[in-house]
């Protein structure tokens, strides 16, 4: 029987050999994942077994580099994944803990109901968790706050952190709450902003989040930035970059002098109404570049111009700017580009 096919996409892949890490299509089955040099390809670069197989995430080991998961075979070859957000590398993960579940136990993969429980349960899910936090009515504020000579927007502070985990029932004291808070950090899903923050995390001690109105944290995939003094990591943004997050994740991008195709990681932020590119290999400090989306048009397309017919083929669509500026992308599903579409559509029609 043919193995099923449970999920695949782009994801940065540390090499085994010369430790680059580089954007591979990763193709997950029951039993295994492949992992291709171009989606295009027949045959796969490598491929890893599960049975027998562990996943740590986080995976720590990389200083440098955040939502970085491992798998370790049964012969002890690790393997090291980096996601592009947050959203995705929990899709991932998931559906790789299922499946090496379902294959040691004997079992057919089938994905659990998604539904959630109104109540969390006694071991808190901290994706969950997350979930409640973000909530615009009930969760915690995002503020902006002015600290030494530097503007921080969508960030809150530590003690309102602890001062919400209590004030929901989801701990009895403000130690458990710094143990929740520190997951949290651990997880990914709160990042630290400014001196005061990044120092407790950089420390190493035992909870590295600080119940302080001093340090400061944001939402991993808000719309935070910092604004005013310049220092190694906190620089100063452009307008373009000040509007929130609608949409994040992997597209195939036709460059426009040579014409070749590179995955790149695209960011779709509103009011300004900009889309950033990225070296997915390289984080998101330096974009390649940006495309103001107000006035543009966004349409499905069935073929590109100067492209060759085995680089490319099916779930593209064309963004043309209001300057006539046209740029090729291709989705690595018909649904996703539905979903692209609509979202750049949106904020094209709605943004500055």
């Amino acid at each position: 029987m043919e193995p099923t096919t449970i999920r695949e996409g782009y994801l940065v892949k540390k090499g085994t050999v010369l430790n680059s890490w580089k954007v591979v299509w990763v193709v997950l089955a029951d039993d295994a994942i492949e992992f291709y040099k171009k989606k295009t390809d027949n045959s796969p670069k490598g491929m890893i077994p599960l049975k027998g197989a562990t996943l740590t995430s986080p995976c720590q080991d990389f200083t440098k580099r955040t939502l970085v998961f491992k798998i370790s075979t049964a012969k002890n070859q690790d393997h090291f994944f980096q996601a592009t957000h947050l959203e995705e590398r929990e899709l991932w993960v998931k559906d790789f803990k299922r499946a090496i579940t379902c294959l040691q136990g004997g079992k057919k993969f089938a994905r659990k109901s998604t539904r959630r429980s109104i109540r969390l349960p006694e071991n808190v899910n901290l994706s969950e968790l997350y979930v409640l936090m973000k909530d615009q009515d009930n969760g915690v504020k995002e503020l902006k706050v002015e600290k030494d000579k530097r503007l921080f927007n969508h960030c809150f502070m530590g003690n309102t952190v602890i001062d919400w985990l209590i004030s929901e029932g989801k701990a009895r004291n403000r130690p458990e709450g710094l143990m929740l808070a520190t997951g949290l950090l651990n997880e990914g899903f709160l990042l630290p902003a400014g001196d005061v923050s990044k120092d407790g995390a950089e420390k190493g001690a035992e909870c590295v989040f600080l119940d302080q109105t001093e340090a400061l944290y944001y939402f991993a995939d808000s719309g935070f930035f910092c604004e005013g003094y310049s220092s190694d990591e906190d620089v100063i943004m452009k307008e373009e970059f000040r509007g929130a997050i609608v949409k994040q994740g992997c597209l195939l991008k036709q460059g426009h002098r040579r014409k070749n195709w590179k995955v790149r990681k695209f960011i779709l932020r509103d009011d300004p109404a900009y889309i950033h590119y990225y070296d997915p290999t390289k984080g998101e400090d330096d974009p390649l570049g940006s495309i103001h989306l107000r006035g543009s048009v966004v349409t499905a397309v069935e073929y590109v111009p100067d492209a060759k017919r085995q680089e490319v083929d099916g779930n593209l669509f064309e963004i043309i700017t209001s300057d006539e500026i046209h740029y090729y992308l291709q989705a690595a599903t018909a649904d996703e580009r539905n979903d692209w579409i609509k979202a750049i559509q949106s904020v094209a029609k709605t943004g500055k």
